[in-house]
């Protein structure tokens, strides 16, 4: 049975939680995720971590993957990392080229998976919006980042989220991509449910 599932990523995940509060999940999809795996089955006792950090790139994961997710002892670990991997190299020259990005993500879940043989993956794929600040430069780059993911995911049996087509195609109806992200990467309270939708939609069969 799955217990405690632990949410791991950047600002999409993090968004604005308190940090002071450990069972805070922030008002984006980990706490719409939550309450609806709840709301399916009270009966059954669950513990929801978010431990996703603003600006965090793979590498930073990484650094701090003992402490936030390897200690607490997770059931389901779920992960939706790289945007920033390729926005810190476009404004700061310290992103994290594809291919290290690659072998950063297979070692989180490897040494993940020694700790726990049991544990579950959700990856999630990483988005952008072609609009504001964003550049082909960028929609080339985030594409190798999804193939890799999707590629981690079915190495690893993990459970694999898509969700740029989604986002995109709300974005096509609405028209108006701010109304799903509100820059081109963080998504609008819509965004979130979307992305909450998308992850159920997949990943839903595991909580039951």
């Amino acid at each position: 049975m799955v217990r405690t599932i632990l949410f791991q990523g950047d600002s999409i995940t993090d968004c604005g939680r308190d940090r002071a509060n450990p069972g805070a999940l922030g008002p984006g999809y980990p706490s719409m995720v939550a309450t609806r795996i709840v709301n399916n089955n009270w009966s059954c006792r669950r513990n929801f971590i978010n431990r996703g950090i603003s600006g965090d790139r793979v590498v930073d994961l990484y650094a701090r993957w003992k402490r936030d997710a390897i200690n607490l002892k997770p059931d389901v670990i779920s992960i939706l990392i790289g945007v920033n991997d390729t926005w810190h190299e476009m404004n700061y020259g310290n992103g994290v080229e594809p291919e290290r990005y690659d072998r950063f993500y297979r070692m989180l879940l490897d040494w993940s998976r020694k700790s726990n043989p049991d544990v579950k993956f959700i990856l999630l794929e990483p988005f952008v919006l072609n609009f504001g600040f964003i550049t082909s430069e960028w929609l080339d780059e985030i594409k190798e980042r999804q193939e890799i993911v999707r590629k981690i995911a079915a190495d690893y049996n993990a459970i694999f989220v898509p969700l740029q087509e989604k986002i995109s195609a709300a974005a096509d109806m609405a028209r108006d991509p701010k109304m799903v992200l509100g820059d081109g990467v963080h998504p609008t309270i819509y965004g979130h449910q979307l992305i909450a939708d998308e992850y159920l939609k997949y990943a839903g069969e595991l909580f039951k």
